[in-house]
């Protein structure tokens, strides 16, 4: 059965342990925010370091839960980002978002971003509607085709939106391997603003052509599942941190592998997903200080690979 925004913010408001200040009573003094990188198509500068939501924020109407979550935004807002990203595939995550942004007094600054993920394109509309009133935002700064489902009909919705002010940025998204053929000759036809695709420090097929053709054809990159849904983590969490880490500004291995990511020249950010503040925290933060050259990025690589 589906769970509408209204059962999710009445579930929470219900029964909430944790009390969340309004955003203008929870504004701190702020030590080095994170490195921003342009958009090509507009040259509007975003931080590095995102917030994503699947699984993390697919809460239902738990109370608990969802004010952890707005707990983990407001840490992210405290600490310099702006980019959110959720889509109508992963449950209650929208409508925890629109809670958070609601109970956090609506931050400045916010970079929305979702997705329309239907078969059908006469759907595409409506959904897209459903997930703006979840948000509780006037209008997204960018829609994207979710994994290419139905994405001529979509794209066709989406630029329309463009054209007519309703929405700021197109894009697509993959977090497969086997959509790389199809989504490279959409990236060759189309006029996208963004494209999302997954890629980290074991991940790097898309350095092949992906990456290479996004800055060619000038499209921000937002790079999904950086640590493989904590896949990738898990496997590192019994390894030492090479000696050198400090030289890049690297204190955990999730620090490590995130300037592994931001730090290629086509990526615009990555966008980890998290239930921690302290991991938002250190993921962020991930994004300011010395970033890694293309030697080190090698030698990152490397290193990781003969584990």
């Amino acid at each position: 059965m589906r769970t509408t925004r209204r059962e999710v913010l009445k579930g929470m408001a219900v029964a909430a342990t944790a009390v969340v200040l309004p955003w203008g009573q929870r504004v701190r003094a702020r030590v080095g925010l994170p490195v921003s990188k342009p958009i090509p198509s507009s040259g509007e500068a975003i931080p590095c370091v995102g917030l994503g939501t699947w699984i993390t924020f697919n809460v239902g109407n738990d109370p608990v839960l969802g004010n952890e979550c707005v707990d983990v935004m407001a840490a992210f807002f405290e600490a310099g980002g702006r980019v959110i990203d959720s889509s109508p595939m992963y449950g209650s995550s929208q409508a925890v978002v629109g809670y958070g942004l609601e109970k956090l007094g609506r931050p400045p600054g916010l970079f929305s971003a979702d997705k329309v993920w239907t078969s059908s394109g006469g759907k595409g509309p409506g959904q897209i509607e459903d997930s703006r009133s979840f948000w509780g935002v006037p209008r997204f700064d960018l829609l994207q085709v979710h994994n290419l489902l139905a994405w001529e009909a979509h794209l066709e919705t989406l630029f329309e939106m463009k054209a007519a002010g309703r929405l700021r940025y197109v894009g697509i998204t993959t977090s497969e391997r086997r959509r790389h053929d199809l989504f490279e000759r959409i990236m060759r036809a189309q006029p996208l603003d963004f494209v999302q695709l997954t890629y980290n420090v074991v991940d790097r097929e898309a350095e092949d052509r992906l990456l290479p053709l996004a800055a060619e054809r000038g499209m921000a990159v937002l790079a999904n599942r950086p640590f493989q849904e904590k896949a990738l983590i898990r496997k590192l969490e019994g390894e030492s941190l090479p000696a050198w880490a400090p030289d890049i500004g690297a204190a955990s291995w999730a620090q490590f592998i995130l300037k592994f990511i931001v730090s290629h020249p086509a990526v615009t950010a990555a966008i980890p997903a998290t239930t921690r503040v302290d991991h938002v925290r250190e993921n962020v933060a991930a994004a300011s200080g010395p970033l890694p050259d293309a030697p080190m990025r090698l030698r990152m690589a490397a290193y990781v690979n003969d584990l």
